[in-house]
């Protein structure tokens, strides 16, 4: 009995090890994982509907279909910067495919910083990488995801999906 017991309190507290290690829900409401896509790299960015980074919705969906043997682009929609996702799913879905054609896969809306951020995201802004870690500062930050779902690549905002900062990567 205290060997199951200090299993199961193992299994609470043990890391995530990367990104395949979160359970995720997706715009629809649907469960799935990033481990869906292991030995492909994956780029998570934090997503907005009325930000002056939304047109990168347009690139981030041109990169998806360029890349798609090798690449999947998930966009995770947020309201956490200046009101500028206040949409529902639905809504968030609608828009994205309507003024963009996104097909790639989103997650349903969440939080990429404060006291309720997303697990998935207080892995990725505590992680060390090659580039910075801390809070996301604004709409469509990026996180490049290597094959084995492990963290090679950070981007501002304002690094667009397909400059060469970017896709010199894939």
């Amino acid at each position: 009995m205290k060997l199951l017991i200090l299993f199961v309190a193992f299994m609470f507290i043990t890391p995530p090890s990367s990104v395949y290690d979160f359970k995720l829900k997706t715009i629809d409401g649907q469960n799935f994982s990033l481990a869906q896509y292991k030995g492909k790299k994956v780029l998570i960015v934090n997503t907005a509907s009325k930000c002056g980074f939304t047109p990168q919705y347009a690139e981030l969906q041109k990169l998806a279909d360029l890349y798609k043997d090798k690449l999947v682009v998930v966009g995770f929609p947020a309201n956490n910067f200046g009101g500028q996702e206040p949409g529902a799913n639905s809504e968030i879905k609608t828009f994205c495919q309507k003024n963009y054609g996104v097909t790639f896969p989103l997650s349903e809306k969440i939080s990429v910083k404060g006291d309720d951020i997303y697990p998935l995201f207080k892995y990725l802004t505590e992680v060390p990488n090659p580039d910075f870690t801390g809070e996301i500062k604004w709409n469509f930050e990026k996180f490049l995801i290597d094959e084995n779902g492990n963290l090679i690549h950070r981007f501002r905002s304002q690094t667009t999906p397909l400059s060469p900062e970017l896709t010199k990567y894939l």
